[in-house]
């Protein structure tokens, strides 16, 4: 059960925590809602880029628990969220192979709360999610991650593809896991400097993203389904990258 505190309701509440400078993880907000404040709540979404989702007001009134949410309810971050390419000089001047982990929209937040658990055990250096479409930081995420989502920068950029640019400027080698390929990770060099890409529960990772990585590497699957959950996938990737790592310190 998501913490009360890590919600708000009510056009004016989000507008005044919006100018506050909260951290907003996601806005959700009623289906044909309309009116002036409606329409200054939506200016300030749009200039600070803030994800959100239309829904049916039933939807609201179980976040609400039924109170006056008029039409709108927003998830407060209970993080900061890090700036990337603060992140990328501050890493690479402390580390001559660091670890970065992209996550191309997951949606479910135990998934994205375990996956930021697994990365900060593998001692990966930074997470990076895009603004619109992934799971929010929510206290579930924060649960299931134990903790971890504290302890570990987590950068939230416009689109996955700048950030791609940014590593790949840096010397950081994307490498993507996919099922749409014959390499498999285990033939990937990921003792440099690397960022891996993980893709959404259903559709894997997006193709403009697949065009410009510069691995795409798979795990082995030698039973009859034909994929794992994301969060153990990887896990997967990051111990790999950890065993190459062990191996050459």
């Amino acid at each position: 059960m998501e913490n009360e505190v890590s919600k708000i309701f009510g056009i004016r509440a989000v507008i005044e925590a919006i100018n506050a400078g909260k951290t907003i993880s996601k806005v959700y907000l009623q289906k044909d809602l309309s009116g002036h404040l409606f329409s200054e709540l939506n200016t300030l979404i749009k200039k600070n880029n803030i994800a959100t989702s239309h829904v049916p007001i039933e939807k609201l009134n179980r976040l609400s628990k039924n109170s006056n949410h008029q039409g709108v309810a927003a998830q407060i971050s209970p993080i900061e969220f890090a700036d990337l390419d603060t992140l990328i000089t501050a890493t690479l001047e402390k580390s001559k192979a660091p670890l970065f982990l992209l996550l191309d929209q997951i949606s479910d937040v135990r998934n994205f709360g375990a996956i930021i658990r697994t990365a900060e055990c593998t001692g990966v250096d930074g997470i990076v999610i895009q603004k619109q479409g992934n799971a929010p930081i929510s206290a579930d995420t924060v649960k299931t991650s134990a903790g971890a989502a504290f302890k570990i920068p987590i950068c939230k950029v416009d689109h996955l593809k700048d950030a791609i640019f940014q590593f790949q400027a840096a010397d950081i080698q994307l490498v993507a896991a996919t099922e749409k390929t014959e390499q498999l990770i285990y033939d990937i060099d990921l003792s440099i400097p690397t960022a891996i890409v993980m893709g959404s529960e259903d559709r894997g990772i997006n193709p403009s993203i697949l065009k410009i990585v510069n691995h795409k590497a798979k795990l082995p699957l030698l039973g009859e389904i034909a994929s794992l959950n994301v969060s153990v996938a990887c896990g997967a990737f990051l111990y790999e990258a950890t065993r190459q790592r062990l191996k050459n310190s």
